[in-house]
């Protein structure tokens, strides 16, 4: 099985392709350029490196959010549109999900932090569960969602892994934003992911993406949507607008 992996949720740009247990090619840049400049670029380089044939391709794996806004629509348009091309499912994977599997079996809590502006966070808390396997070896891990994704004040999530009472790891683009507040209010022993584990990667969501693509979590290119969790700014700002439009109007 063959699947092309994209990631877009986040400052990161990562794509990924993934075959039968293997990454076969990952390429990942943290930029100032946006993500409508080096996304298909990337995607033809790896597919240069690696001679891929995009026929060969079973499915397409995308995040699905929650992000940036522009970030999302980048990475879904995308894959949509291969989906389209090509008549491939596409796989979506919820970006805390994906980036939580970069730390696949630890044996402590795993919490992403996404800056999501306004002391949010989008967030979430997972760990992973043992599989059945043969004696002490373990085929695989199960990812088990403890809190599903959400956008909420830092305080929030910082206090349910307080209410948890055991040790917590903290990964995502949230961590150096949040650290003052993670270290004043966390009660539990925790850490923070090293560099190469810290942000989202293609290669991670490929994998998940194969997990999820057995248990028949698929859709067609026309069914698939982002799931952006809140509204944008511009949408926030108009809402404003128009609830103060009303109160004007009432006065």
């Amino acid at each position: 099985m063959k699947i092309l992996a994209i990631d877009t949720s986040g400052q990161n740009a990562s794509v990924a392709v993934w075959e039968d247990g293997l990454t076969l090619a990952e390429f990942s840049i943290h930029a100032k350029k946006t993500h409508s400049q080096t996304l298909l670029p990337m995607l033809e380089d790896v597919r240069e490196k690696i001679e891929l044939d995009m026929k060969e391709v079973d499915a397409i794996a995308v995040t699905s959010g929650p992000g940036s806004f522009t970030g999302l629509r980048i990475g879904s348009a995308t894959a949509k549109g291969f989906g389209f091309a090509l008549d491939k499912p596409v796989i979506p994977v919820p970006t805390l999900e994906g980036l939580a599997y970069n730390l696949y079996g630890t044996d402590q809590v795993v919490c992403p932090l996404m800056d999501a502006r306004r002391n949010q966070t989008y967030t979430g808390l997972y760990q992973f569960v043992r599989g059945k396997g043969m004696g002490n070896i373990c085929e695989e891990y199960d990812i088990c969602v403890i809190k599903e994704q959400c956008a909420v004040p830092v305080e929030e999530i910082l206090a349910a892994c307080n209410e948890l009472g055991r040790s917590v790891m903290f990964l995502g683009d949230g961590v150096p934003v949040f650290r003052e507040q993670i270290a004043d209010q966390v009660t539990v022993p925790y850490g923070f992911a090293p560099a190469h584990m810290n942000r989202q990667r293609a290669a991670a969501v490929a994998a998940l993406a194969a997990l999820y693509y057995r248990k028949g979590k698929i859709q067609t290119a026309a069914e698939y949507a982002p799931e952006y969790l809140r509204l944008s700014q511009a949408e926030r700002e108009r809402k404003q607008q128009s609830e103060a439009d009303r109160t004007k109007k009432a006065e």
